[in-house]
């Protein structure tokens, strides 16, 4: 089987898929990866499932060599990348050849860049899915020396590039009010409103957590709340009044209060939000999030027609003189009239 060797690994790299739904009840969130869209765009670009596995790369990549040749693209958060010392494109697809060596370097924007493979990493399944779940023991971060093994590629035309939207640049998250939102009344909820935030570098997997300037959001009596289930998205305020944006691998249940929760089609851009970058909330109707996620559905749908042949200049490709490049020229002789 076709591997994709390990040589050197940055320490948020992981085995990333659409996680594990449905076992809340025994304890185990969902999990997956924090930008599900850098999914669909992955596999859009190399025309294959997106319950295929990929590599999710928090702040930094790292050096993989392929022992047979295969497809690749690589999307979310831009990172600097080459090939054989080629840089490529990002949120495109590549060949690479095998025994090249393919690194991936630190993020230029955004915070989780991801790599996908032509047949996706097929390491065995675990409850129904590929990804680590660092918190629940499941798997573990990929590190120098691991062989990881590709599934079987159907193939498909390497070259191309897909346009995106930016959502690493922070902007707008739009909330639904949640079980706690009463509790903190109108005057709490305007200023989470009116308030520029920031993502705090303690930030993980598990759930971004805000910085901003003035007086936080602590409720009175509020950690003296029932512990209860909590999903992805739900904004927490911790004791000391700071919002935490709970993200896949969160915990399932908890005891702090939730001001709001983050719409799902709006949790990559949470996830992506490099620091430094403003964030602020906006809470919105159940209709109007609803119509976020028919807007989400259609876009997963159409990202095949936003895929177009990438144009490069040809300092960047090492084998241009294997190229046939006078093909159809003439002496101009013919079209002499």
């Amino acid at each position: 089987m076709t591997a994709l060797i390990v040589h050197r690994a940055g320490p948020g790299v992981t085995i990333q898929d659409h996680g594990r739904p449905g076992h809340l009840a025994q304890g185990l969130s969902r999990g997956g990866a924090l930008d599900r869209m850098a999914l669909y765009e992955g596999a859009a670009l190399l025309g294959q499932s997106a319950d295929l596995a990929a590599l999710e790369m928090i702040g930094m990549g790292g050096v993989f060599e392929p022992t047979a040749p295969i497809r690749i693209a690589l999307t979310g958060a831009p990172m600097r990348a080459n090939l054989d010392g080629a840089p490529l494109i990002w949120n495109a697809n590549h060949a690479v050849p095998a025994g090249a060596k393919l690194e991936i370097g630190p993020v230029t924007q955004g915070s989780a860049g991801y790599l996908h493979i032509g047949g996706g990493i097929a390491t065995e399944l675990v409850l129904g899915a590929r990804a680590v779940h660092l918190n629940a023991g499941l798997g573990a971060a990929v590190a120098a020396g691991d062989h990881l093994p590709i599934g079987a590629d159907a193939g498909g035309p390497v070259g191309l590039v897909l346009d995106v939207e930016d959502r690493m640049s922070g902007g707008d998250l739009r909330l639904l009010p949640s079980v706690q939102t009463e509790m903190f009344g109108d005057p709490a909820c305007t200023r989470l409103a009116d308030t520029r935030f920031e993502r705090d570098p303690r930030s993980n997997r598990m759930a971004l957590r805000l910085a901003s300037e003035g007086e936080g959001f602590a409720l009175e009596g509020g950690l003296s709340v029932v512990s209860e289930t909590i999903v992805p998205g739900d904004v927490q305020i911790t004791g000391d009044g700071v919002p935490v944006i709970l993200l896949a691998e969160c915990q399932t249940t908890g005891g702090y209060p939730r001001i709001a929760t983050v719409i799902a089609p709006d949790l990559p851009r949470a996830a992506q939000t490099p620091p430094g970058a403003a964030l602020r909330f906006r809470f919105v109707s159940e209709e109007e999030a609803r119509a976020a996620y028919r807007v989400e559905a259609t876009d997963i749908a159409g990202l095949p027609k936003r895929i177009r042949p990438l144009v490069r200049d040809p300092r960047d490709i090492p084998d241009l003189l294997s190229y046939r490049l006078i093909d159809g020229a003439t002496a101009g002789e013919e079209n002499d009239t």
